[in-house]
């Protein structure tokens, strides 16, 4: 057991997390380098949501609202560390939650399908039950998508994703939004709105915010959307990285 205590108490249990994710066989072997890339990015940010992360977190709400299909692809570290938030999410923004993996099975699936029927979201896509497209310009498991949900999605979170897959959804003309501490990433430098930001603190505050949005005007919602702009966002989340002495 980590004591309260233990100055990286939060980080630690995260981490144990994404180590019984792996137990259970729903992570990839890669998935906890990931994890530590992340971590270590949220590390120089002092472990906190910053002013820029906030913003983008309006704005990415703003536009989900706004959206006719909006989406939220799940892979296996983002089930691990943030299920219940996302789905409590997907229900603020009226989305849709998408199973997608980079290095798909079908034990994978199958479990992660579960593991949301568990948590009470018994209409994930993505599953082995689902009507699956493919997004030709993939060349990799990433490639399936949902008919009803990725496949034909106006705006797509994709938190914790690899930057070939924002980049090919982009270019299809979707609305891209990611959760991502790492501003330099392709990932972040190819989506709409970039949230330098934890995704167990992201997830949570952007439901926050669905219930304050919903109340407003759907010009207010445009405004917010139209005036962002991700690559200036982006160098101010970037001063946001600290080197500690």
């Amino acid at each position: 057991m980590i004591p309260k205590s233990h100055p990286r108490y939060e980080s630690l249990l995260l981490r144990d997390k994404i180590v019984k994710a792996s137990k259970e066989g729903y992570l990839a072997e890669s998935a906890m380098i990931a994890h530590g890339r992340g971590e270590a990015f949220d590390y120089l940010i002092g472990e906190r949501t910053t002013y820029p992360a906030k913003r983008a977190m309006y704005v990415a709400v703003a536009a989900m609202l706004l959206s006719n299909n909006p989406v939220i692809s799940v892979n296996g570290n983002a089930t691990a560390l943030a299920c219940d938030e996302i789905i409590e999410l997907a229900k603020s923004v009226n989305a849709k939650i998408e199973i997608n993996l980079f290095y798909r099975t079908d034990d994978r699936v199958k479990i992660i399908t579960q593991l949301y029927k568990d948590h009470g979201y018994n209409k994930i896509l993505g599953s082995l039950d689902d009507d699956i497209e493919y997004l030709n310009e993939i060349k990799n498991s990433r490639s399936s998508a949902s008919k009803t949900g990725i496949y034909s999605a106006d705006t797509i979170l994709i938190p914790l994703e690899d930057g070939d897959r924002a980049e090919i959804l982009k270019k299809s003309g979707k609305n891209i939004i990611t959760i991502d501490l790492n501003p330099l990433s392709r990932t972040s430098k190819m989506s709409d709105v970039s949230i330098m930001d934890n995704i167990v603190r992201a997830i949570p505050f952007m439901t926050k915010i669905a219930e304050d949005l919903k109340t407003q005007d759907k010009e207010i919602l445009m405004q917010l959307v139209n005036e962002f702009d991700n690559e200036e966002n982006l160098k101010e989340s970037l001063a946001q990285i600290r080197v500690k002495e």
